[in-house]
């Protein structure tokens, strides 16, 4: 008797050959060897097989699950061999699950799913864009004068799209599995090509005055939204992983999440809280950093409370961070650690030093990790956020802290509506403000008048997004459903040119035309299907990725293309 593992999509099955039988039965393993997942009770008694197509004897690596993993970049070239492997077949496999989870749910909501186009017109939204040339109008634009190519641009995402069909009137609700494109720098977490799972609703609330609600779930429109969405996770993780979640998720400003944790996708899971401790410090000290417009925060660590991350803490490097400084009390320098700390540059004397030592509870042997900064955050994290989640990283990866394993899902809300602090958008803003979300997001109702009179600055956003242990899973707005409004983002705020407004001419025609309150959200599906397979890079839950720097290895793409297609297209290339 021979014995041979046989593996298909379904699992792996064992094969008895035999030279005598003529035909192949299924049967019952015997009790000893049975084995619990998949086909594992089974085995097959083969007399007779047919060779369908012989394997390669020199194929570049035999996929296994039992050995150490090949180099990446040879992987990826052959991505049909990788995706033998158990562990990739199932994340695609559960990837299919989920996608179907998402549509029986939201069908059951009475939402309709609805293709959009893939070939757009390029517009100022706030990320590069992938161009398509075109051999469509050309002979128009020649006809016309213009000796200018045609491109069309894919889309970054669905959304001037899906707010045209919630302004057409004939859908309320509105959903779609959706392909986007940016052009953006490669990271574990982001690839030139991903997908959504996109919404749109009709109708949604615009917040409600505290004075008359003072719920979080009714302060920032959209409730609606975040609602659905809450009941469409909790149905995915009740399905994939036997886990029952909340029925809310709990809420937080982004104004808190930066002030507690240093991120506006802050992890839950652990403590090492960030404190303000501007108020601790004597009076002339704390209105030096006023009119400055700074504080003074930091992370405290203490023996007895922070065990799992003193080893972290110890072997943590911060020279990356140019406004963070590390300071370990002990009794030769309890009463002038502060003063002696030069990055930070405030003095106090022995006695002040005592006062601040009781009211921040601080004793020899802990350590404290101290930034200035400005008062106002921007931006996606601060200095000591950046620490907090390397020692965290850190810990874990020295098996110190475990991290819990029910999930912390939180929404984070009141974001600044515009900014100057993203480097990922100032190509496109050059020195001008720029959307933190993207142009179409409503203002908080209490700060339009702000926003009218030109402070900016103070003008906080109805938007929300979805965080799942540090990491940001989706986000979404109500939208601006007046024109008026819309136009003066447009132009007086964002300050675009002529024909950047242009470009968006349809869509101020539309909110013209009696357009609905409404609002939506996008989850990144890729990374969603990253943290239910536990895997860090969202290249293990997509069939064919792009590598780090956005190539693909299999397909050999992006690729030159020879002068003779590109004329064709009324492109030349460039000299030298």
């Amino acid at each position: 008797m021979s014995f041979f593992p046989i593996k298909d999509s379904s699992g792996i099955t064992q094969l008895v050959k035999s030279t005598i039988a003529i035909e192949g039965e299924v049967r019952v393993r015997p009790e000893q060897s049975r084995r619990d997942e998949g086909t594992g009770q089974i085995e097959v008694q083969v007399n007779k097989f047919t060779l369908l197509n012989p394997a390669h004897r020199n194929m570049p690596f035999i996929p296994s699950d039992n050995q150490t993993l090949v180099n990446e970049d040879l992987r990826a070239r052959f991505r049909y061999l990788d995706l033998r492997r158990t562990a990739l077949a199932d994340n695609i496999r559960k990837r299919s699950q989920v996608a179907r989870t998402v549509r029986d749910t939201l069908h059951e909501d009475g939402f309709l799913e609805v293709e959009t186009p893939l070939l757009l017109k390029s517009t100022p939204e706030g990320a590069r864009e992938f161009l398509v040339p075109s051999r469509v109008g050309q002979s128009t634009a020649q006809h016309d004068g213009k000796d200018t190519p045609l491109f069309y641009a894919l889309p970054q995402s669905p959304q001037q799209p899906k707010q045209l069909l919630i302004c057409s009137g004939a859908i309320d609700k509105y959903f779609q599995i959706a392909k986007c494109f940016r052009d953006e720098d490669g990271r574990k977490d982001r690839q030139p090509e991903f997908t959504q799972i996109d919404l749109e609703m009709a109708f949604v609330s615009w917040g409600v005055d505290p004075k008359i609600c003072s719920s979080d779930e009714w302060r920032i429109g959209g409730h609606e939204v975040r609602a659905i969405i809450e009941k469409l996770v909790g149905r995915i993780w009740q399905q994939v992983e036997g886990i029952t979640l909340p029925s809310s998720f709990r809420v937080i400003t982004y104004n808190e999440a930066m002030a507690r944790y240093g991120s506006d996708k802050p992890d839950t899971r652990f403590a090492l809280e960030i404190q303000d401790i501007t108020t601790s410090l004597p009076t002339h000290t704390q209105a030096l950093l006023e009119d400055l417009g700074e504080i003074l925060e930091a992370i405290i660590l203490r023996p007895s409370e922070s065990c799992s991350f003193l080893r972290a803490n110890d072997e943590c490097s911060y020279q990356n961070e140019r406004n963070v400084s590390r300071s370990v009390i002990a009794d030769n320098n309890l009463l002038d650690w502060l003063s002696d700390n030069r990055l930070i540059n405030l003095k106090l004397s022995g006695e002040e030093h005592a006062l601040l030592n009781k009211t921040l509870g601080v004793s020899s042997g802990d350590t404290l990790w101290l930034s200035r900064r400005r008062k106002v955050p921007e931006g996606g994290s601060t200095a000591l956020g950046r620490l907090r989640t390397r020692i965290s990283e850190l810990a874990h990866a020295r098996g110190d802290y475990v991290p819990h394993a029910v999930p912390h899902f939180l929404w984070v809300t009141e974001f600044p509506l515009f900014t100057r602090a993203d480097p990922d958008k100032e190509f496109l803003a050059h020195g001008r403000w720029s959307s933190t979300h993207h142009p179409f997001t409503a203002p908080m109702w209490q700060d339009i008048e702000a926003m009218y009179a030109g402070r900016i600055d103070q003008v906080r956003g109805q938007h929300y997004d979805l965080v799942l242990n540090g990491v940001e899973i989706g986000g979404g707005s109500v939208r601006v459903h007046d024109a008026a409004m819309q136009e003066y983002i447009f132009s007086q705020v964002l300050q675009l040119s002529d024909s950047e407004k242009t470009s968006f001419d349809h869509l101020l025609h539309a909110l013209k035309c009696g357009a609905p309150p409404h609002g939506g959200i996008a989850l990144g599906f890729d990374r969603l299907m990253a943290i239910l397979c536990k895997t860090p890079t969202i290249r293990d839950v997509i069939a064919f990725p792009k590598t780090g720097a956005g190539t693909d290895l299999l397909f050999r793409s992006p690729a030159a293309i020879n002068k003779e297609v590109l004329y064709q297209y009324g492109v030349r290339p460039t000299r030298g």
